[in-house]
């Protein structure tokens, strides 16, 4: 029982903004594994499976505090963070929060910014902002001044080729200035609940004004990957951009990311892209997703020593996630269950915010999964008050009002009707006297004419 809970044991932090470091302690074993290991034996997947073992999570102050200090010494990357996107559970970490430049894994966020407040089909015209980064030290597709390419073939060179001078363009066609895109920026990285990051630019070089976090690179590009265009960008290891106005050959872009490219010894399956960076300051950085099973993982490794490292580094993370949890559906969410737990042995805590209720998911002290629910609208219903009752009554004599009416209209109806017949029986009858008048009239006349023609004949007869 004690091997599966030290192999299985994860350590969670919600990921809602707050910059709260919880520690998390647990005695993982010390595994040892070689960083020299050539390319032919990093193929062998097997090689690493004691590399990826038993890794433990530690949090900042672990870290600072010795606490496991030796647990993830093995990682070349100085910050690790690796998650799931269905889910605020972290299934390892270590050094978060660490303020760190991000190199050119910032074209993360230009990407979104860029994704969300343009086409596809905008028309990009170059100026002397973009073409300023076609130098020798900085990665760019050789753009000219009044070179036209669309928003898809900016976007595509952003992330494929890391072009610098494509990054100071979008931002400048966007944003109108290269400031208010940055500005655009700081800003979608605070609504997403990035706390330790600032932007001073829009390709990732050099500026001690420009920094981030493990945990805010993974923030970002789970957001990201909700937006379907970015999905397509990322998820892209091959493009050509044709000819344009100023340029007559095609320019054909490679991913630069080991981890997705299939010729590559770091290919990893079920990779759906990412973005790799690297400068002095900040070593190499890498930012990469992975699906398998319906489960998509998000790692994040920031100042290794070398770019194979980092991928090595991810690697080890992605096969302990698939390796030793699974995803598992519960009302309003997932859990991510450690190997060998089973879900009727979570414990459950939960708390009513916004009208929905949240539920935790732990498995002894750690967090492995959270739920979502809306609140039920059947809450009892209050005893009236009197203004209610009177109001009731109101409405009840309205109601017998309503319905009096009715019944009134109706009876006035038929009344209606009933005099109807009435009165055209009445007019019938005046009708039939005139004539039967009229008749009379005449033979009266008559009568008195005949009666008047035989006094005059008894006159004449007198004579």
């Amino acid at each position: 029982m004690k091997k599966i809970l030290t192999a299985a044991c994860i350590c969670s932090v919600l990921l809602c903004g707050c910059q709260s470091q919880t520690a998390y302690l647990k005695p993982y074993t010390v595994v040892t594994a070689s960083k020299t290991a050539d390319a032919a034996s990093m193929l062998n997947i097997e090689a690493w499976e004691g590399f990826a073992e038993n890794l433990g999570v530690v949090s900042v102050e672990d870290s600072e505090n010795g606490i496991n200090q030796e647990t993830l010494s093995q990682l070349d990357a100085k910050e690790i963070f690796l998650t799931g996107t269905t889910d605020k559970t972290v299934i390892t970490a270590k050094n978060i929060y660490t303020q760190m430049p991000p190199a050119s894994i910032t074209k993360i966020m230009t990407l979104l910014v860029a994704v969300e407040n343009s086409t596809m089909d905008e028309k990009v015209t170059f100026t002397e902002t973009g073409v300023r980064n076609v130098t020798a030290d900085s990665s760019n597709i050789g753009t000219k001044v009044g070179e036209v390419l669309t928003m898809e073939d900016c976007l595509h060179a952003l992330i494929i080729q890391s072009a610098n001078d494509v990054a100071a363009q979008i931002a400048e066609h966007i944003g109108g200035t290269e400031q208010a895109f940055i500005d655009m920026m700081n800003q979608r990285a605070s609504e997403i609940g990035c706390t330790n990051t600032h932007f001073a630019n829009s390709s990732g070089l050099p500026d001690d004004n420009h920094y981030s976090s493990a945990r805010d690179m993974a923030l970002i590009f789970r957001e990201g990957l909700k937006n379907e265009t970015f999905r397509t960008v990322v998820g892209t290891p091959d493009y050509i951009i044709q000819p344009t106005n100023m340029n007559s050959q095609q320019r054909i872009l490679h991913t630069h990311h080991p981890m997705f490219a299939p010729e590559s010894g770091f290919y990893y399956e079920g990779c759906i892209g990412g973005k790799t960076g690297t400068t002095v300051a900040a070593g190499h950085t890498l930012v990469t997703g992975v699906t398998r099973d319906n489960t998509t993982y998000i790692a994040v490794t920031m100042r290794g020593t070398e770019l194979s490292n980092s991928c090595m580094d991810s690697t080890a993370m992605f096969n302990y996630a698939f390796e030793n949890f699974t995803k598992t559906e519960v009302n309003g969410g997932y859990v991510f269950l450690p190997k060998g737990v089973e879900l009727n042995s979570l414990t459950e805590k939960s708390e009513n915010t916004n009208g929905k209720t949240e539920t935790g998911y732990y498995f002894g002290d750690y967090l492995i999964g959270t739920a979502s629910v809306a609140q039920a609208t059947d809450t009892p219903v209050p005893e009236p008050t009197a203004a209610a009752e009177d109001s009731q009554e109101a409405d009840s004599s309205e109601a017998e009002a309503s319905t009096e009416s009715a019944e009134e209209d109706n009876s006035k109806t038929t009344e209606k009707s009933t005099a109807g017949e009435d009165t055209s029986e009445k007019k019938s009858i005046p009708a039939l006297r005139k004539i039967l008048l009229m008749i009379m009239a005449a033979m009266i006349l008559i009568l008195i004419a005949l009666l008047a023609a035989l006094r005059i004949k008894e006159k004449k007869h007198h004579k």
